[in-house]
Order: C-alpha cells, then structure tokens, then sequence
C-alpha cells in the first residue's frame, strides 16, 4: 500500500524544511528578475545571488527592495535594488540592456467573474505580465545574441496551461506568456539563447495568501475551507509550493546540464495538470 500524501494532521498551509541547493557558479553574469521584493521573485533573486551573479532586482515596492538587499547582504554574488514600474514599458525596455539572464517574474491578481471585471485592472494584467515581458526580453537580446548565450526564464503558472473561473485577466496573460517563451526560443536558439517557462501550482506567497479572501467571496466559502477547497483540489500533492523550491528551478534552466531545454514549460504543479 502506497503511504499517503500527507500524514492525518498535517497542517497543509505549513512551509517544508529547506534542503541544500543547485551548486551552480554564475559569477560574471548579470540577472535581472522583476517582482523581485516579494515571493518568487525574492527568492530568485537571492538564489542567483547566492550563486555568484549580480543581480538587478527590479521591483515598484521600495521598502521590499530594502530589506531584500540587506537579506542579500554577504552573497557571494551583488544586488542591486531597481526601483521601477513595469507599466513604464520604455524603462522596463531600457533596465533590461546587458543582461545575461532575465526572469520574468513581476504579476497581479485580481479574481472577479468576466461581467464584473474591470477593465483598466485587465489592461494594467496584462500590461505587466505580458506586454513589460515582451519589452525586457526586447531589451535584453542584443546583448544575448552579440555574446552567444542567454537565459531566458518566464515565471508563468498553471494558469498558463489550465484555465480558472474568476481569473480572466491572470490566466490570459499566462496564455500569453507562454507563446512569446516558444516565440523567443525559437528566435533565440541559434545565438545561444534559452526560453523557458517555469509553472507552479499555488505557490506560498503574498499574492495567494490575497487570493484567499477573494476566492471566499466568489465561491461563497468560508476563507478556512478555501485552501483545500479551492486552491489544492486539482493537486495531487495537498501543500502549497515554496518559492525557494520555484528558484531551484529557475537556477536549473541557467546550468550547463539545461542548454537543450528550450520553448518548454517546467511544471511544479504537484500532479494538478496530470488529470
């Protein structure tokens, strides 16, 4: 008999331990990871930091940007803290030149049936996710391609390869995410340049902990009953992903063992698109 996924009183909504990392050396290389002063972004950031790179940490939150620069402090790699809003697409193009690994991360939310959305918060999803991702990896390829090589890591979700109800804007710009990584791999592929995207299930982050409360009122549930309910009935695996587990991936798409992964979607989605 196969042991159960989690034990009888397992508290689905506590973090695992850590366990050591990817060893991986990025020294001389320069990152750039947007909605780098929380969540994913945040433990991306300090992941390629720990790794040697020097980090552009680009983020609209100039308190987060603060204390992730003090958490990055005594890396072996630097960080440099980049005040910017993404909806700035022409800044956004521009923060992107010299890179030689760009991971778009930075996303909102915001869960409401179609009839009820409004449509400036649409725009401003799809702005951010979709149309800022397309103008850093704009930025970021002419010195990709004069070098030879480039990394390329699109923090997308199950929502770019499974639909939600409530989700219209999220799930459109994931979709959407999706191609331009297959757009970009394909283009990039004979100068050395990777594109990927990476596709987590509900991850342990601000973003989804905001979820909770939405997803209570549009199902008409008590925000207890939501994580289970809700959030985890698709995953076979009933726990949230962290995001140093999401980081761990995005490092691997940067390593020698990864230069044939290219236009493909890394799923850490605990079984959900396995239904």
């Amino acid at each position: 008999m196969s042991a159960p996924v989690t034990a009888p009183g397992t508290d689905l909504a506590a973090p695992l331990p850590r366990v050591a990392g990817l060893a991986l050396d990025l020294t001389g290389r320069t990152a750039l990871v947007t909605g780098a002063a929380g969540g994913i972004g945040r433990a991306c950031a300090l992941r390629l930091a720990a790794a040697g790179a020097r980090v552009r940490a680009v983020d609209r939150a100039a308190e987060g940007l603060e204390a992730l620069a003090g958490e990055a402090s005594g890396l072996p790699g630097e960080l440099e803290p980049r005040l910017l809003d993404l909806t700035d697409l022409d800044a956004a193009e521009t923060a992107a030149a010299g890179a030689d690994i760009l991971v778009n991360n930075a996303g909102l939310q915001l869960v409401r049936p179609i009839e009820e959305f409004p449509p400036d918060v649409f725009h401003t999803v799809l702005t951010v996710m979709l149309e800022a991702p397309f103008r850093l990896i704009r930025g970021a390829l002419p010195h990709m391609y004069g070098q030879g090589w480039g990394r390329i890591v699109n923090i997308s979700s199950v929502h770019g390869l499974r639909a939600s109800a409530f989700k219209s804007a999220y799930v459109a710009a994931k979709h959407g995410l999706e191609g331009l990584s297959k757009t970009a791999a394909l283009e990039g592929a004979p100068h050395g340049v990777t594109s990927n995207c990476v596709n987590p299930g509900y991850v342990r982050t601000p973003l989804v902990e905001r979820q909770i409360a939405d997803q209570a009122a549009a199902h008409g549930i008590p925000p207890e009953r939501v994580l289970a309910d809700v959030l985890l009935k698709d995953s076979a695996l009933k726990r949230l992903i962290e995001p140093d587990e999401v980081a761990e991936a995005v490092l691997y798409l940067c390593a020698p063992q990864a230069s044939f992964i290219t236009g493909t979607s890394l799923t850490l989605d605990g079984g959900w698109t396995a239904h």
